[in-house]
């Protein structure tokens, strides 16, 4: 049972690689559209923060849920 606790655990913390593969994607898309288009680059950066600034917030809810529910089965 201790083992299926943990593995819920862990399993509550997977949306962290979503969250790493979106943040990515948001400074990727910045470098090619800053690249297509030099003479935005500040607007463009001040998107790119709201959209990590959303991603990241995403991963630490995760990483609570994950940690909230391990503290909780595991009666720490």
């Amino acid at each position: 049972m201790e083992g299926a606790k943990l593995l819920g655990a862990g399993a509550a913390t997977i949306a962290l690689a979503g969250a790493a593969l979106g943040i990515g994607n948001v400074f990727s898309s910045l470098i090619h559209s800053v690249s297509r288009n030099p003479s935005i680059a500040k607007q463009l950066f001040g998107y790119a923060i709201l959209g990590f600034a959303l991603a990241e917030a995403i991963a630490l809810f995760a990483l609570m849920m994950g940690f909230f529910s391990f503290s909780y089965f595991t009666n720490i």
